[in-house]
C-alpha cells in the first residue's frame, strides 16, 4: 500500500472493464477516475504545474488561472492547494454544480461565464475573460491547456505507454476529443510503436474540432466551439462523432450494470461500439480511455428531468441497443492484425 504525503502522487493506472458482458463485444475500458482529482486530467496539470514551476513562471505570489469546463479545474484546484497556490477556474454555465462546489471547497475561486461568443460560443467567451484578466495583473499565470504541449507529452510519457505494457497486442484505441492533449499524446506515442495501432478519435456532434458544424451541446468534456491548435489531424486515422442523446444512453446502459461514469466516458464507449459493429472482427484486441467517473453527473446525466427537458421523454427507451455513430474514415485502409 503505498503512503503518500501530497495528493497528486497517488493514480492508479492499471483498472480496465471488459465491457463484453454488458454490450455483448469486447471493448476494454481504461479508467482513468481513481486519483484525488478524479479524472485523467491531473496528469496534465501535474505536468503543465510542474513545467511553468521548472521555467520560473510560476512562483510564490502567483495566482493560477485557466480555462476549464471542469476537470481539469478540479485537479488544478487540488494541485494549487497542496502547493498553495492560489487559483481561478474560468468555466462557464454548462460545468456541473458538484464541479464547481468541489473547486470552491479545494479553496479556488470559480468565475462563471453565462454568455456564449456570438462567434467562438462559451470556450471563445471563456478564453476572452482569462486573456483581460492576464492582461491586467501580473501575477495571474495561465498554463493555457490548448497550447501548452505539456498537456499531450503528459499521455505521450504516461497514459499511452500504460496501455501498450497492458495490451502488446493492440489494434484499435478510442480516445475522446477535447482539448485533444490525451488524443494526441496517445497518437504520437502509437504511431512510434512496433506494430500499427488505429486511432479512433470520438467528438460529440455540435462540436467543430474536425470540421464540423457548430450545434448545441450541453455535457462537458468532449468538443469544442473552438478549433484546438495542439490538434493534428494526420496522427488521426478515423473520427466518430456522438449525438449527446447517445452519450446519455451508453452512461446509463453502464450504470445499469453498476458502473457509474462520466459523460466523456459514455461518448467514447457509444462511438467505440459503433465502430466495431461496422468492424466485425473477433479478433481485434480494442481499448477506450474513460477520463472520469461518474458522481460528478448526478445533477445531469443521471438526473431523469434534466435529462427529460433536453433530449425528450423517451431518450432512454432504446438505452439497450447498439448505437450507430456517425463515422469520418481517414487514412488507412487496413485494420491492423
Amino acid at each position: 500500500m503505498p503512503v503518500i504525503s501530497v495528493p497528486q502522487a497517488f493514480n492508479e493506472d492499471e483498472l480496465y472493464v471488459d465491457l463484453r458482458r454488458i454490450y455483448g463485444r469486447s471493448l476494454f475500458l481504461k479508467c482513468e477516475g481513481f486519483n484525488f482529482a478524479g479524472s485523467i486530467k491531473l496528469k496534465a496539470a501535474s505536468e503543465m504545474v510542474e513545467a511553468a514551476e521548472r521555467d520560473g513562471l510560476l512562483r510564490p505570489g502567483s495566482i493560477l488561472i485557466e480555462s476549464s469546463s471542469g476537470n481539469l479545474g478540479v485537479a488544478l484546484s487540488m494541485i494549487a492547494a497542496s502547493k498553495g497556490y492560489r487559483f481561478m477556474c474560468v468555466t462557464d454555465s454548462r460545468c456541473n454544480l458538484s464541479t464547481r462546489w468541489l473547486m470552491e471547497a479545494l479553496g479556488s475561486q470559480v468565475h462563471v461565464i453565462t454568455e456564449p461568443d456570438v462567434h467562438s460560443g462559451f470556450l471563445g467567451a471563456r478564453l476572452t475573460f482569462v486573456r483581460a484578466l492576464c492582461a491586467s495583473d501580473p501575477r495571474y499565470v495561465w498554463l493555457n491547456q490548448y497550447t501548452n504541449e505539456d498537456n499531450w507529452k503528459a499521455h505521450y510519457r504516461r497514459t499511452a505507454p500504460a496501455i501498450a505494457r497492458e495490451f502488446p497486442r493492440l489494434d484499435v484505441l478510442f480516445v475522446g476529443a477535447g482539448t485533444t492533449g490525451t488524443l494526441m499524446g496517445c497518437a504520437r506515442f502509437f504511431k512510434e510503436w512496433h506494430r500499427p495501432v488505429r486511432i479512433v478519435a470520438v467528438d460529440s456532434v455540435g462540436s467543430v474540432t474536425f470540421g464540423g458544424a457548430p450545434g448545441r451541446r450541453m455535457i462537458p468534456g468532449l468538443g469544442t466551439s473552438v478549433p484546438p491548435p495542439l490538434l493534428d489531424e494526420a496522427y488521426i486515422d478515423e473520427v466518430i462523432q456522438v449525438e449527446e442523446a447517445d452519450t446519455i444512453r451508453a452512461c446509463h446502459r453502464l450504470a445499469r450494470s453498476g458502473f457509474l461514469f462520466g459523460g466523456s466516458t459514455g461518448t467514447a464507449v457509444s462511438g467505440a461500439m459503433s465502430w466495431l459493429a461496422q468492424h466485425d472482427e473477433g479478433d481485434l484486441t480494442a481499448v477506450a480511455i474513460a477520463p472520469d467517473l461518474g458522481e460528478r453527473y448526478l445533477d445531469t446525466i443521471y438526473q431523469s428531468n434534466w435529462v427529460h427537458d433536453l433530449y425528450g421523454e423517451d431518450v432512454l427507451d432504446t438505452a439497450d441497443e447498439m448505437p450507430t455513430g456517425t463515422r469520418s474514415t481517414r487514412a488507412r485502409e487496413q485494420i491492423p492484425g
